[in-house]
Parts: structure tokens; sequence; C-alpha cells
């Protein structure tokens, strides 16, 4: 009696690990794209609830500050992809961790005269938060994403 072999050839197996390549080369650079805009969108997140203190600290009266112990105090801090805050014309944010194009860069919530927020960055166009324009740019507009 002759037995039937079962299995996969050779020929079969290499397509197979081929069509695998090629879709890990296409997915690979997308999800790190979707990964560095993320965290930009975190880092923004960490700093926008900032914005009604900053507020209330200026119709109070106050300095704005990041000191939970002046009257001006703000409630944010340091967070996951902040690395520093500062409060110079609104709040600025140094960005940490991730990919080189996300760290170290600025991310702004710029405060004018008038009150109006808008958001500015030195991250890469294509991963910055809805919102956000260059710094020194025009910026997004409105609400700071």
């Amino acid at each position: 009696m002759k037995k039937n072999m079962q299995g996969f050839s050779l020929i079969e197996l290499m397509i197979t690990v081929a069509i695998i390549a090629i879709l890990t080369a296409i997915a690979v650079p997308i999800y790190q794209n979707y990964t560095i805009k993320t965290q930009a969108t975190a880092a923004l997140a960490e700093i926008a609830p900032g914005k009604t203190g900053y507020e209330l600290a200026l119709a109070n009266g106050k300095t704005p500050s990041l000191d939970a112990d002046n009257p001006g105090y703000i409630n944010i801090k340091v967070g996951t992809y902040c690395s520093a805050i500062t409060l110079t014309g609104g709040i600025k944010c140094t960005t940490k961790g991730g990919a080189a194009e996300f760290a170290p860069k600025a991310l702004n919530l710029v405060r004018s005269d008038s009150g109006e927020w808008k958001c500015e960055t030195d991250i890469e166009e294509k991963y910055r938060p809805a919102g956000c324009g260059a710094v020194g740019g025009n910026g997004g507009g409105g609400n700071g994403g």
C-alpha cells in the first residue's frame, strides 16, 4: 500500500512567508505614524484642562501657577507625555518618550490678550494633534484641539 503524503510544499510555505513580509512592510510604518500622532494628542490632552484653571486664576486676579501652594494654581502636573510644563503666555509642554519625531518637542497652548487659545507645536505636521499649527504660525485657532 502506498501512503499519501500530506502537508505543504516548500513553494507554498515560501509564498506564504513572502505575503506576510509584504503585509508587515506596509503595516509597521502606518502603525508607527499612528502611535506618534496618538502620543502627541495625549500630550495635548494632559495640558488642555489647564486652560480652565488658567482662566480662573486670571479672572480672580491671580497669576497662573503650577505650584499647588500658590493661589493661582491651575491644577496640572507633568504627566506621561510631558516632561516639563511652563506657563509663559499660555501653557507649554515639552514632550517626552516615544520616537524622535515626538520628543523632545514643544506643544503649546498660547493665550492671546483677548482670551483666545490656540495650539502651536514644532511636531511634524503629519503627527500634529487636530487643530494644532506650527509654532509661530497660524495655529489651529479656537479651542486648542
